[in-house]
């Protein structure tokens, strides 16, 4: 995490911040004017609780070296919610203990007091349950792979069975398997099938999957999606973002898939780029991937086409491109969508 504040309100505090700062560059210090020294701080004239205000707006970390109270005082008239608020860590005047204060785990509060710590040769202090009780944190799951949680209801009442040692089911057909590291809790266990793990007499579930995931189970469960999911979108120079989107949403709704793990879209590189697609790949907040025709000619794809052979130079640009991109295999060849755009959906080979 690069953009951390270092607040410091007394001069012992200062040197400390100097010395976090020394191995960790890019945060930045900021200490009251009445301090001023030779330290490279952002020394300003306001109270405290005004520049925490500005910080908790503009920061992702604040480490505050002061006392637990005093922070939990000046944060409080800004706390939302631990999915937006910023990573709140607290050092006492001697350095002895690095408290995660706030958004311990979606906020990174944990990692960063843990990192301090071992700098400073001080004690982390770490009370989120999962960590303590060296479980899985349910809220967690997969972020260093980029996957994201489908939606959050079930995520506070699957915790709580993780850490009261419930039963909890793993199922996963999609992303990363290296997810966990070492032996499972042993109150987790993992099914090798979508109806195994169903008919489990476990409490909680987690689910792993690009597919889309109904009935009771998806109450009790928590469902991941990685990214996993490559659209190969055959298209013309100009082809509307609202045309792209329509189409990829209707094949995923046709094939039961999440929009959630199209990891990119990828197309033919044309002599200029189509805007329509460029928007429509930042509207899902994704990249763009393209292939010369002399790449994707050479793929070997279940529906070739005389009519794009002779209009684009390849016999396929949709199912190319997915099958190219992806390095894996179609689960949704193309579908065509006059007169403008065709879609196939391939699953990223892992």
């Amino acid at each position: 995490m690069d953009k951390v504040a270092i607040l410091a309100i007394t001069k012992n505090g200062i040197k400390i911040a100097s010395s976090i700062r020394s191995s960790f560059p890019s945060w930045e210090i900021f200490a009251p004017s009445k301090f001023r020294d030779e330290t490279s701080a952002n020394w300003y004239e306001e109270t405290t609780s005004a520049k925490i205000a500005e910080l908790f707006s503009n920061y992702d970390g604040i480490v505050c070296l002061f006392s637990l109270g005093a922070v939990i005082r000046l944060v409080a008239p800004y706390l939302k919610d631990k999915k937006t608020d910023p990573a709140i860590i607290v050092i006492d005047d001697k350095a002895n203990f690095v408290i995660s204060a706030l958004s311990g785990h979606l906020g990174g509060a944990n990692e960063i007091a843990e990192d301090i710590a071992r700098k400073l040769g001080a004690t982390a202090v770490i009370t989120t349950a999962a960590d303590v009780n060296k479980t899985i944190a349910v809220d967690l799951l997969g972020k260093e792979f980029g996957w994201k949680i489908d939606g959050d209801s079930a995520v506070t009442r699957v915790s709580a069975f993780m850490v009261n040692e419930e039963k909890i089911a793993v199922y996963q057909d999609a992303g990363e398997k290296d997810w966990w590291k070492g032996e499972l809790p042993k109150n987790v266990t993992v099914y090798d099938s979508y109806e195994k793990m169903k008919n489990s007499d476990s409490r909680g579930f987690l689910i792993i999957s690009d597919r889309i995931i109904g009935g009771e189970v998806a109450e009790n469960a928590v469902i991941y999606r990685p990214r996993s999911l490559v659209a190969g979108i055959g298209l013309h120079g100009d082809t509307t973002k609202e045309k792209i989107l329509e189409s990829l949403r209707f094949c995923l709704e046709k094939y039961n898939l999440s929009i959630k793990s199209v990891a990119r879209l990828v197309s033919l590189k044309k002599p200029q780029d189509v805007r329509g697609l460029i928007d429509a790949a930042q509207e899902l907040g994704i990249p763009v991937e393209y292939f010369d025709r002399d790449e994707l000619a050479k793929i070997s794809i279940p529906n070739p086409s005389d009519m794009v052979q002779a209009y684009e130079g390849t016999p396929s640009v949709s199912e190319a491109a997915a099958i190219k991109s992806s390095q894996g295999t179609l689960v949704v060849e193309k579908q065509k969508f006059p007169p403008d755009v065709t879609v196939a959906i391939a699953r990223i080979r892992k």
